[in-house]
C-alpha cells in the first residue's frame, strides 16, 4: 500500500513536469513579429496616422486626408442615434455625449457637417465607428450629436451631410 501512494505521487509529478516542459517549449515557438504593410509615401508630403482596430488585432493605417476617391462629398438620408456600447470600431471607448458618428465606408477621423433641414441646426461630427446596419440609414450619430441636432426625441431624422 505505501508503494501505491508513492507510485501515484511520482506519476502525478512526472505528468506535471511533462506539461510544464511542453508549455515552455510551446512558449518558445511564439513570436511577436507581426508585420504590418505600410502605405507608400504620398507625393504631397502628407503624413499618415495610425488608427487602432479592436484591441488585440493588427493596426490599420488610415490616411491623414479625409477626402477619398469614390466617396460622396455631400449626401442626404435618414440618420439615427445610438447610446449603447463600450468601444467603437477604432478601438476607442464609446463616448455617448461626444460628437461622433458611424458611417459604412468613410475613413475613420473624417469630419462631417451634419444638418437637420427641419430644425436648421448643424453639428460637426467625427467618424469613428462603422454602421448603421439598418437599410435606408446613412449615419448613426452619438446621443450628443443627436441632441445637438434636435433629433433625440424623434429617434431618427432626415439629414444633409457634407464631408469637410
Amino acid at each position: 500500500m505505501p508503494n501505491d501512494r508513492f507510485d501515484l505521487t511520482a506519476r502525478t509529478c512526472a505528468r506535471l513536469a511533462a506539461l510544464v516542459a511542453l508549455g515552455l517549449s510551446a512558449a518558445g515557438c511564439v513570436t511577436n513579429d507581426t508585420k504590418v504593410a505600410s502605405a507608400p509615401p504620398r507625393a504631397t508630403g502628407e503624413v499618415s496616422r495610425t488608427a487602432w482596430a479592436m484591441p488585440g488585432r493588427a493596426r490599420i493605417a488610415q490616411p491623414a486626408s479625409t477626402k477619398t476617391h469614390g466617396q460622396p462629398k455631400n449626401f442626404d438620408g435618414v440618420a439615427s442615434y445610438y447610446w449603447q456600447g463600450t468601444h467603437v470600431a477604432t478601438g476607442a471607448r464609446f463616448e455617448p455625449n461626444g460628437l461622433t458618428a458611424a458611417h459604412r465606408s468613410l475613413p475613420f477621423g473624417t469630419r462631417v457637417r451634419v444638418s437637420d433641414p427641419k430644425t436648421k441646426r448643424s453639428v460637426i461630427v467625427t467618424i469613428n465607428d462603422r454602421g448603421p446596419f439598418v437599410q435606408g440609414r446613412v449615419l448613426d450619430l452619438s446621443v450628443g450629436a443627436a441632441r445637438a441636432l434636435g433629433i433625440e426625441g424623434r429617434g431618427v431624422g432626415r439629414v444633409h451631410a457634407e464631408v469637410m
